[in-house]
């Protein structure tokens, strides 16, 4: 956790935060909702840019070190254990919310992006980062093959990780969700690696001609 603490990890400094931040925009005097944050990092980032955030991360030993750095830094963010799919109340409604790298990662999406959604003021802005379903297993494929191979994309099914399991669902679910919740499409992002930075790393390549990640904008039902 110490590691990631203060941007993420590789991907997320250079394909999932300087997306999330700009489809964020402004984020001076707004509330937020970080909605699965892990750790804690990208809600400090936030904040250091002037938003009031709240997190919600259902881990105990994540939201402990959260808070502890929240110490340190002795900003005002608000950490809360708590389940997505049953969150408590948390002030009000929500500027804006971000789910990042989450909703691939539970079963129970559905519901969870109900509550990001029911979390927002009307018109608020949702955005939601995931590993792009039609290219999870890039790295592994790339490196095998030489190219990108992909089989099983209309199944749903789990994807093992080293951590803990993905679960793969078409793209199309999760925007069929987002439009049976009322929501507005702003923007799709698709990043890809700026090919300066992998060509600091063997094995990049892959990362710089297709996305390994789905980034999401949209608004609440006004």
């Amino acid at each position: 956790m110490e590691a990631t603490a203060e941007e993420g990890d590789f991907a997320k400094r250079h394909l999932v935060n300087p997306v999330l931040l700009r489809l964020l925009g402004d984020v001076r005097g707004r509330r937020v909702l970080d909605a699965g944050c892990g750790n804690g990092y990208f809600s400090r980032m936030l904040a250091e840019r002037g938003a009031e955030v709240v997190g919600v991360e259902p881990s105990e030993a994540m939201v402990t070190f959260a808070r502890d750095k929240e110490r340190e830094t002795g900003r005002s963010t608000r950490y809360v254990q708590a389940d997505l799919t049953r969150l408590p109340d948390l002030g009000g409604a929500f500027d804006a919310v971000v789910c990042s790298m989450v909703l691939m990662a539970i079963p129970d999406w559905k519901p969870a992006m109900r509550a990001c959604v029911e979390a927002l003021r009307p018109g608020g802005l949702f955005v939601f980062a995931l590993v792009h379903p039609a290219f999870e297993n890039l790295w592994a494929t790339w490196r095998e093959h030489g190219e990108y191979r992909q089989d099983r994309y209309l199944e749903e099914y789990v994807v093992h990780g080293p951590a803990a399991p993905d679960f793969h669902r078409p793209l199309s679910a999760y925007l069929n969700e987002l439009a049976a919740l009322g929501c507005r499409l702003r923007e799709i992002v698709e990043p890809g690696l700026d090919p300066s930075v992998a060509a600091t790393t063997p094995g990049l390549t892959a990362y710089t001609r297709l996305p390994n990640f789905l980034i999401v904008s949209a608004e609440a039902p006004a």
